[in-house]
């Protein structure tokens, strides 16, 4: 097993080999701050897009809330739109003479000159033929 030796040559030191030496190092130098400039830009390119799609996340999760609590409300006012409705309603009954009497009678027990009222337990209440 050998060692492969490089041979001694020295180099002649003209011009020319100087020049291209000193190109070649500038090339290197050059290349090397390309890439470093790719890398920073590349980093930055990453960070921003991971920020970006980060935000476009938690703006549609938050949008999905928003939508269901829209849903929900617009449920919860359908039904206070029903209950007004039915509430106008009583209070153009309540307005009515005859719709009061009926009230009275029926609620409160009272009656009418020569009326008797007859109190009939509802069918809910009645006991069980089974002796209980």
């Amino acid at each position: 097993m050998s060692v492969l030796r490089k041979p001694d040559v020295t180099k002649i030191q003209t011009d020319y080999n100087v020049q291209q030496e000193e190109l070649s190092i500038s090339a290197a130098r050059k290349k090397k701050l390309l890439f470093r400039r790719l890398a920073a830009f590349s980093i930055c390119a990453l960070a921003i897009g991971f920020f970006m799609i980060s935000t476009l996340i938690s703006q549609g999760s938050v949008l999905e809330e928003k939508a269901a609590e829209k849903k929900k409300l617009n449920g919860k006012i359908a039904l206070l739109e029903k209950e007004e409705k039915s509430l106008k309603e009583q209070i153009v009954k309540l307005n009515d003479e005859d719709y009061l009497a009926k009230l009275a009678r029926k609620d409160l027990l009272l009656s009418e000159k020569g009326e008797i009222i007859f109190n009939i337990p509802d069918g809910k209440n009645k006991p069980n033929d089974n002796g209980n």
